[in-house]
């Protein structure tokens, strides 16, 4: 959220002088990111900017105040916004396009390691995006002709069980990447550290962390623009008549130092696309 405040600072709304920012941070849990959405609807809040599951959340609370989503997938399949070009209601921002990026993810994982046969994928059944990149993952894996095996979570607590599943039965990980995981990313890179079981995520968070690959939008980048969005709309535009946008930056990033502790070797064609390499 650095970036969002920044830009918005940029666009002339500094916090604690026109504007006042409130943060929220539910790390996935669905009751608080529920509340927090009650919350700010009765604040009378003059935009709610969120992602993921907060989205959801923030629609169910209200169809009035306008929500802004910095990173959210299917809007108008999930019934948020009557068309890209016109949403229409009260909710616009940023798609993140999730069964597109999630058939590239796994075509980049099985590029990068060719050895690839069963994969596991860690997904939370609360996610916004998760029957469309699902789809486009069943599409790719029988494609592939890679055995996909899909692990459900809900809370936190569902974590380290689900991880125990892996050992011995899954040659990568793909982990759904949103609220949930992100709070729990250290958990699940030193569960698949310790198994030796290659991962891949959809944000570079992840494998700064110690993750081996990701492939998704920049994501400081979508708050960046989802700032661009709050500042039309405190200047008086309405969310029905903002075009829904697509990512314009996607990064792969590569950590050499997880490919080495593994025991992986990541191809040189891919290595040769990387946007970043941790060494």
């Amino acid at each position: 959220m650095t970036t969002f405040a920044q830009r918005l600072s940029e666009l002339g709304w500094a916090d604690g002088r026109n504007v006042r920012i409130e943060y929220k941070w539910a790390a996935g849990d669905v009751q608080k990111t529920e509340e927090f959405a009650g919350d700010f609807v009765r604040q009378k809040v003059d935009v709610i900017v969120t992602s993921a599951y907060g989205v959801v959340a923030a629609k169910q609370a209200t169809s009035t105040i306008p929500i802004v989503f910095a990173a959210y997938g299917d809007a108008v399949a999930n019934g948020f916004a009557a068309s890209l070009s016109r949403p229409g209601g009260n909710v616009t921002g940023l798609s993140v396009q999730p069964g597109e990026l999630s058939s590239k993810r796994l075509e980049l994982l099985r590029e990068a390691i060719p050895s690839v046969r069963r994969l596991a994928a860690l997904v939370n059944i609360n996610y916004a995006g998760l029957k469309q990149e699902l789809a486009g993952m069943r599409v790719a894996s029988a494609r592939m002709n890679i055995e996909l095996n899909v692990i459900e979570i809900a809370t936190a607590n569902d974590i380290e069980p689900a991880m125990a599943k892996l050992s011995g039965h899954t040659d990568a990980l793909y982990v759904y990447s949103e609220p949930l995981t992100n709070a729990n990313k250290s958990q699940i890179i030193a569960a698949t550290a310790s198994a030796k079981i290659p991962t891949i995520f959809a944000f570079r968070e992840f494998v700064d962390a110690g993750g081996l690959l990701s492939y998704g939008p920049n994501f400081s980048d979508l708050f960046s623009r989802a700032a661009e969005y709050t500042d039309k709309i405190l200047r008086g535009a309405t969310p029905a008549d903002m075009p829904i946008q697509q990512p314009v930056k996607f990064d792969l990033i590569i950590n050499l130092r997880a490919a080495k502790s593994l025991g992986v070797s990541i191809s040189d064609s891919v290595l040769m696309r990387a946007d970043e390499v941790l060494e």
